[in-house]
């Protein structure tokens, strides 16, 4: 309200002071308006400033508070499936533990940053394929297929994972046998393109987007806004999902 009542009364002064320059020959008043119309013309640009870094610190708020949302029950999922892994395989279990502690290291700590390398994300997307595989007692063809032109490509932390974990979760996890998970990334010195399909059983489709996904859409808009693509597709029982970054 107060900023509204600044407002009027800046542009009431200054179309007082142009009328009077109309009728006022004198140079005082025209050194006056020049002086006047500087002062807030600077004062604009200082406001200007002052909402964008608002803006700026309001979306850095939002995206800690969704990168915080990230794949927890996972990793509950994982601590229940150790306690029957202890008696039965304690070998097993010691390499489900490593596999588990840094992969939540990398979410505490790396999934914090502004950037990291693509490398770094590939290897926790390793971890976790891994650890689902070790989980099921079942066979799951998984394919992990990577080529990358230069290393060193820095991308938003615990980006890809959502669509991973979606594959497991709504294909491997519902499927008894044959199922698949394949997994390819391809990044150029354009774009960075990441790919996952799954097959799923066709007669246990749900419908509806998950939280995950909407997180995973918000972040995009925040820090790849005009430099992405989502996509996704099915046929038959097969689902693909697919991102694509161009570089900023």
């Amino acid at each position: 309200m107060r900023k509204r009542f600044r407002w009027i009364l800046m542009a009431g002064i200054g179309a007082l002071l142009i009328v009077m320059e109309n009728y006022d020959t004198e140079p005082f008043f025209s050194l006056f308006t020049f002086i006047y119309f500087m002062v807030i013309f600077f004062w604009i640009i200082r406001e200007l400033r002052s909402l964008i870094r608002l803006r700026n610190e309001k979306a850095k708020t939002e995206l800690l508070h969704l990168k915080s949302q990230v794949n927890p029950h996972f990793f509950f999922n994982t601590l229940n499936n150790l306690y029957g892994w202890v008696e039965k395989d304690g070998k097993k279990a010691q390499e489900l533990i490593l596999k588990l502690s840094d992969m939540m290291r990398y979410s505490i700590y790396d999934g914090q940053k502004d950037w990291v390398t693509l490398e770094e994300e590939i290897d926790y997307l390793k971890n976790y394929t891994e650890l689902h595989r070790m989980r099921y007692h079942k066979e799951i063809d998984i394919r992990f297929n990577v080529n990358i032109e230069t290393e060193g490509y820095k991308v938003m932390p615990l980006l890809f994972i959502i669509l991973l974990e979606n594959a497991f979760k709504h294909g491997v996890e519902n499927l008894r046998e044959n199922a698949y998970v394949h997994i390819e990334f391809n990044a150029t010195s354009k774009s960075i393109q990441f790919i996952v399909e799954n097959n799923f059983d066709a007669e246990d489709v749900r419908e509806g987007t998950g939280i995950g996904l909407e997180n995973l859409k918000r972040r995009l808009e925040l820090v790849y806004p005009y430099k992405h693509s989502l996509t996704f597709s099915s046929s038959g029982d097969m689902y693909r999902a697919r991102l694509i970054l161009k570089h900023l």
